[in-house]
Order: structure tokens, then sequence, then C-alpha cells
């Protein structure tokens, strides 16, 4: 059987996806069996507000001191993405034929930096979780301090942006309906701080689905714009954590079994950057990504609203707990923000591809 250019180009970008989604389900039971055979749940710390006073409203939505969930679940992202990669590489060097070659993604132009960035984030991100769950102190966080965790995310766009720039002579970015825009050095420092922006959308993980969805919609978009750019490696990447992530949300959904945690979300937010860089489409990353901007800018917006007008704009930060708090199901908040995140990466998708 033989198979015309675009079919095989198709299968080789989509039959990963199925299987990072299938083995990331075959994982996950264990995975969660041995969380919670070792406790891996942090204490309650939703304690005191921004502001330092106590958390009130926040308590009461959250009820961590009521309901015990594992952290960690960004493993089974991590584990399925692994194994894929394993496999496909496996199935090529094993059994060698035409056919195998081209279902292979491993490249080093279009894969090796955003696999390293997602492996290295996940060992930064369960570091972190891990110094958590070994905090013995009451009523408070453990973990690496937010300067840590963000000097770490720093060092990581650092790396990131010595590889585009001397690596893949990158320096510069393309504005759609304008063209390809010189940065020269100022590349490096807009790509750290592109990076630490990024990341700071981890605090989305807060609802039981949230998280989960909201990547899959930001992965798959930015696979489909990989693939009409013929990134093929890239777009197959991409559809690999899609089908990873949507493996853990299968378990992640009301009730969750789990929670991304550091893990997960410092994994999948420091390699969107390096996708969005590699796509040339980082400046539509903020529409395509909006929810997961949302939520840390509604963080500062609460910050600098009380310091300098006395009072909130939200009965809760970030702003998807805020719908909790007027009323809001957390499944509809989560179904809601699903539906905004679809929207949110069609629309930029469709801006990148035409511009």
């Amino acid at each position: 059987m033989t198979f015309d250019p675009l079919t095989l180009t198709a299968f080789k970008v989509f039959l990963p996806t199925v299987f990072a989604f299938t083995s990331g389900l075959i994982l996950s039971p264990f995975i969660s069996a041995w969380l919670y055979a070792n406790e891996m749940w942090k204490k309650a710390t939703v304690q005191v507000g921004m502001d330092g006073k106590e958390a009130t409203i926040t308590k009461t939505i959250l009820h961590d001191d009521k309901r015990k969930v594992v952290r960690m679940g960004g493993l089974v992202i991590v584990a399925s993405v692994a194994v894929t990669i394993i496999f496909f590489w496996a199935i090529q060097n094993i059994f060698p034929s035409d056919f195998a070659n081209k279902l292979d993604f491993l490249s080093r132009n279009q894969t090796w930096l955003p696999l390293f960035t997602f492996f290295v984030g996940a060992i930064v991100g369960w570091v972190d979780d891990y110094m958590t769950i070994l905090e013995k102190k009451d009523r408070k966080a453990g973990g690496l301090s937010l300067i840590k965790r963000l000097g770490a995310v720093a060092l990581l766009g650092a790396a990131g942006a010595w590889w585009f720039y001397t690596k893949l002579e990158v320096s510069s970015i393309h504005i759609p309906f304008y063209g390809d825009l010189s940065m020269g050095l100022w590349f490096i420092p807009f790509f750290i701080i592109t990076t630490i922006a990024t990341y700071s959308g981890s605090v989305i993980d807060g609802i039981d689905g949230l998280a989960g969805g909201i990547f899959s919609a930001i992965l798959a978009a930015y696979g489909t714009i990989a693939f009409a750019q013929n990134q093929i490696d890239l777009a197959a990447f991409c559809f690999v954590l899609v089908g990873g992530t949507l493996a853990f949300l299968w378990f992640n959904v009301p009730p969750a079994r789990f929670y991304l945690s550091e893990t997960g979300t410092t994994a999948l937010t420091i390699t969107l950057t390096v996708i969005a860089f590699l796509t040339k489409q980082v400046v539509l990353l903020p529409l395509i990504a909006l929810p997961l901007f949302l939520a840390p800018l509604s963080n500062i917006i609460q910050v600098l609203s009380k310091k300098f007008r006395g009072k909130k704009v939200f009965q809760v930060a970030p702003v998807h707990h805020h719908f909790e708090a007027i009323g809001w199901p957390s499944y509809r908040v989560t179904m809601r923000y699903w539906i905004f995140s679809i929207i949110c990466a069609i629309f930029g998708m469709c801006l990148a591809l035409l511009g």
C-alpha cells in the first residue's frame, strides 16, 4: 500500500498524538496510585491573600482543608511524551524502513530545543513540587520561593534565547501583516521576558479540568500553524503534547484525581514559548493563549487596585476564581473557559495563517 505525501505527512503528525494519549491513559492509574500512596499533596496554602490579609473568600471556594488531591499530575504528560518519543525512535532503529524513518519526528532544527525545555522545565517544576510536599510547617507553603522559580525560568529563557540567537541565527520577530522586525541583541531580553510572562500563566491550574483544556487548545493551534508552515516535526511534537495533555485531562475533569502543579505547568509554559518563537508567531501568543495571560494579569490588576484605589476589582484573583465567587459552579467556569480558549486559539491561528 502506498500513500500520497500529504496523507503520510498527516499520518506522521497525528499517529503519535493518538499514541501519546493512549499511553497516557494506560500510565495514569499507575502514576496516580504512586502519588496517593506517597501522599504527594501539599497542605492547605490558601490562608492569606496577596495583600497579606486573610483570604476568606478563596478558602470558601477551594476547600483545601476538606479535599485532598495530589499534585504532580503533570508527570502523566511527561511520561506519555517520553514513551511516545522513545517508541517512534525505537521503531525507526529496530525496524528501519522509509515508512518508519518518515514517522520519526526528532530533528535538530525543530524539536530538540522544545524537547529539551519541556523535560528541563518538568524537572524544575518537580523539584518545586517535591520541596512543597516535604514542607513540614503547618499553614505555610513550601517549595521554591517565587524569586527562585522566576530565576530558574529566566535561566531557561536565557538558554533558549542563546540557542535561537547563536545556533539558529534568529534575531527578529514576525509581525502579522507587517513582516519581520529585526531586534538585534534586544531579541535576547525579549525572549526571556516572554518566557517569564508565559510561565506566569501557571496560576491557571486552579480548577478541575481548567488548565488541561486551555493548554490543549493552545498547543493544537500552534501545531496547526507549524503544519501549515511545513514544520512537520514541530507540528508532530505539538500534537504529542496535546495527546499527553488530553490523557491528563481525562483524569483531571471534575472531580480531579490530580493537578498539573509545577511539574506540568512549568514544562508546558516554557515549551510553549519556544514553540511560539519557532513558528515565528510569538506576537500572536497573547491572543492564542489569552486565557493563560488573563490569570496573572488579573492578579496584577487586583494588587494595583488595592494599593492605589483601596478596593478590589475582582471578588477573588485570579479571575477564574472571581467567577466562582459570584456564584458560577466550577464546571461552568471550566467549560466556558474551554470555549473561550478554542475561539481565541482559532482566531489567532487564522491571523497567523493570513499574515
